[in-house]
């Protein structure tokens, strides 16, 4: 690491050394919003841009604290991430962050985000998400995967329906299911053509 950033992982206030016990991550892509506040609950690491390559090092510098996150894409892999550090890792539903969310002159941003973020982990009646493990995000994925053929699946045979309606055929209900596999379909509209 750096003098640089063990300078601000610590506030130095009348002579006491100030450590970090709540940081707010704002997840995104690229770059994230960091904002840590000590045990008197002000600023002690705000960092309004952090590159994906250097937060897992950041973090890992860091003392064992709290950390809160927004529950979206990729929240699950960093609070993993992070708990081998020792930290304590909260994921919480977005909709609960946005009264935290200080609005006004500074507006919504990356860095605003995550100081509401920090603010909304310590409430003591917040409701959490449960981090999920590789092996539960596994399962998630195929059953998504599974639910998205469904869905394909259903689209495609009213689009079926559908065309076999505006072909005349009589009870288009009544063919579209008998004509499920793609032979039977082929083979009933070649039986209407042929007519």
């Amino acid at each position: 690491m750096g003098s640089a950033i063990s300078h601000q992982l610590t506030r130095f206030v009348e002579g006491e050394v100030m450590t970090i016990v709540t940081i707010g991550i704002d997840l995104a892509k690229n770059v994230f919003a960091v904002h840590g506040v000590d045990a008197t609950g002000k600023p002690a690491l705000v960092r309004p841009s952090v590159a994906r390559g250097k937060l897992l090092e950041l973090v890992a510098s860091l003392p064992a604290c709290l950390i809160g996150m927004e529950a979206c894409s990729g929240a699950h892999h960093w609070a993993r991430e992070f708990q081998k550090f020792g930290h304590t890792v909260r994921l919480i539903a977005p909709k609960f962050v946005i009264p935290y969310r200080l609005s006004g002159k500074h507006g919504k941003n990356d860095a605003a985000d995550a100081a509401a973020i920090c603010e909304a982990v310590t409430r003591p009646n917040m409701r959490f998400v449960p981090i999920k493990s590789t092996e539960q995000q596994g399962q998630l994925l195929v059953h998504r995967a599974r639910q998205g053929f469904v869905e394909q699946r259903t689209a495609t045979l009213n689009r079926i329906r559908g065309l076999l309606s505006e072909l005349g055929t009589p009870d288009a209900d009544r063919a579209y299911t008998g004509c499920r596999s793609a032979s039977g379909v082929e083979r009933g509209v070649r039986q209407r053509w042929a007519t």
